[in-house]
This record gives C-alpha cells, structure tokens and sequence, in this order.
C-alpha cells in the first residue's frame, strides 16, 4: 500500500470523525450522512437565532496559539452565519465575533475545543512521521539538565524564536 493511499484513507477517517463531533453537537444520533448534516447545521443554527432573539450578542475574543485553530474557528463562525474580525493591531491569531453567551458557551466553544483537539492530534501524528521518515527517526524529546539556564557571555547568540509559528502557511490558513 503506497503512502497516497495511507495519506488518502487518514484523510477520510478524520473527516468522518470531525462529522461525527459535528452531529454530536447538533443534539442528533443519525449517522453522519450530508442529509443529517445538513439538519444538524440547520438545528445549529435555528438554536443561534433563538438565542439571539432572547439574549443580546456579547462581543467576544478568542485568542488562538496558531494557525490552524485560528482557520478552524473562523470556519466554525461562518457556517453559523457569524461575522469573525478582528481590530488593527491585534495578533493575526486573535478572532473576535458577536454572538450570544450561551450559544458560545453551550455549542461553539465545546464543539470548537472537540474538533481543534482531533485535528491537532492528526496534524502532530502527519508532522511526526514525515519528521522521522524524512530527517531523522530519534525520539524528538530533548535531555533537561538540572539547574538554571547560564548567562550570555558577550557576543554569543542566545536566542532564537519564531515569531509567527505558521508564518509559512498559505494566507488562507494564517
């Protein structure tokens, strides 16, 4: 079996998975078909505009440690029909949206937090092993010393950091 196919049959498993977690918390037990998750969007939604018509929308923040999750809840909020933005000066991790306490409480953010979790442990479990089959097959866990960390002497390069974790990812996925 050749690694398109493994690649090919993971991809599929995790989508069936995320669909999964999507009827779960549209309230339904149907299996994961495109009718039943069109009803489950729909239930999901129709619960937004109740909500909104009984609560006043509260302005809310998310801030997000990459990527990734930032492009996951961004595509949460609109297939809710919800308007992400985000103020001049604020990290490109950083989402903002108006919506109703309950509905993040109760539906986004549970549902947010189950889907960011599987496809963070797809994403590690890809990196990992193209890690291992193509620089080196080690564990990536480092040694930690006891004691404190020693003091630059003049002229030695200490520190090096990523600024922006995913800074090369495509736009659509910063």
């Amino acid at each position: 079996m050749g690694t398109s196919n493994v690649s090919s049959d993971e991809e599929s498993r995790l989508i069936e998975k995320l669909r999964k977690i999507e009827t779960l918390f549209a309230r339904t037990t149907n299996p994961g078909e495109r009718q039943a998750a069109e009803s489950a969007l729909e239930r999901i939604r129709r619960r937004l505009d109740e909500l909104e018509q009984t609560e006043q929308p509260v302005e809310f923040r998310f801030s997000l440690p990459d990527g990734w999750s930032k492009s996951l809840l961004v595509a949460l909020l609109r297939r809710y029909g919800l308007k992400p933005y985000r103020y001049a000066g604020q990290r490109r991790t950083t989402v903002r949206a108006k919506v109703a306490a309950s509905f993040v409480d109760e539906v986004l953010w549970p549902e947010f937090q189950e889907l960011n979790t599987t496809l963070c442990s797809h994403l590690d479990s890809v990196t990992r092993r193209i890690i291992q089959q193509a620089v080196h097959s080690v564990d990536t866990d480092i040694e930690e010393r006891p004691g404190r960390e020693p003091m630059a002497s003049q002229g030695e390069k200490q520190d090096f950091s990523v600024e922006h974790q995913n800074a090369s990812m495509p736009p659509g996925f910063r």
